[in-house]
């Protein structure tokens, strides 16, 4: 059967992508979603120099969000006049394919700027041709009004790589719903090989080492858990293309960490409220001496200030 999908993209491909905030996720004492902190980050990384915030991605702990809690987000982020449609991209992470197309269809109901659609992440040693039967059983089960979908490797996390290939015969297969690719697996000769088999597609760089080299080579922007952090300097090197020596080396000793609770360390010191330290189980939060050597990191390299 031939499914006919409508094309309502929000994206110019001439058009630069920009800077993503890989929104970090407050929460409450008891694990639910703080979203009066929520909306004011959300609100706070837009006007300090990001062009849109992405939401229920890997640093927003996406796929502890509820489909509950997802409406709730969404719903805060429009009621404090932030423009869905323009500003906001959304995660989907799931292992089965009926949950993944309920996460898709409410970005799409909400008219949301587009999706971040990550492999499914419970099954390990997976193949290819599997990998491509789900996305292609998943794109016809949410219906014809998909489109805007940015694929998410990371296999760090999922344990399922996205080749170059597998992209490219998505890309094919659905010519109208593959808009681009995050590329957050931190392989520079992977992210060299996609932006020179795919300059048609977006792509995003999720690595902030291989940020500047990617956007010389044709990347269009970044979706970043750092511009948490410091939006309008990542802003500036998206604008210059130019390396930042202390971001890259900021990253090195981030990743010395579990990457999500280490952000959320820095996101407290750096608003000086001890509130966005709490992580959602399975993940824990840093030790006060793990919070310390970081913040002492980001002290001596960002803010320039002796540790």
């Amino acid at each position: 059967m031939l499914v006919v999908y409508e094309l309502m993209s929000h994206f110019e491909q001439t058009s630069q992508f920009g800077l993503s905030c890989a929104l970090a996720l407050p929460l409450q004492p008891d694990s639910s979603i703080d979203l009066v902190r929520l909306s004011q980050h959300a609100r706070r990384s837009l006007d300090t120099g990001c062009s849109s915030i992405t939401v229920f991605g890997t640093t927003g702990e996406g796929a502890s969000v509820s489909l509950s809690e997802r409406e709730q987000v969404l719903e805060i982020l429009s009621n404090a006049v932030v423009s869905l449609r323009q500003q906001v991209l959304g995660g989907v992470a799931a292992a089965s394919i009926g949950d993944a197309a309920q996460q898709a269809r409410l970005l799409i109901e909400r008219d949301c700027r587009g999706m971040l659609l990550a492999p499914p992440f419970y099954f390990k040693n997976v193949t290819e041709e599997g990998l491509y039967r789900w996305f292609s059983q998943l794109f016809d089960k949410i219906g014809t009004r998909v489109r805007d979908v940015f694929l998410y490797h990371i296999p760090s996390v999922t344990q399922a790589p996205l080749s170059v290939d597998l992209i490219g015969r998505l890309k094919t297969a659905f010519p109208r719903l593959i808009t681009g690719v995050k590329d957050s697996g931190g392989d520079w000769a992977y992210t060299e090989r996609l932006l020179r088999t795919h300059p048609d597609l977006i792509i995003l760089i999720g690595d902030e080492r291989h940020l500047a080299a990617g956007l010389r080579l044709g990347a269009q922007g970044a979706i970043s858990g750092l511009a948490n952090l410091f939006p309008r300097r990542l802003s500036q090197l998206i604008e210059s293309k130019q390396d930042d020596p202390q971001v890259i080396e900021l990253v090195n000793e981030l990743l010395q960490f579990p990457v999500t609770p280490a952000v959320k360390a820095l996101l407290a010191y750096r608003l000086n409220d001890p509130a966005w330290l709490t992580v959602r189980p399975p993940l824990v939060a840093l030790t006060e001496k793990e919070a310390v050597r970081l913040t002492d990191a980001y002290r001596r390299l960002i803010e320039k200030k002796p540790a």
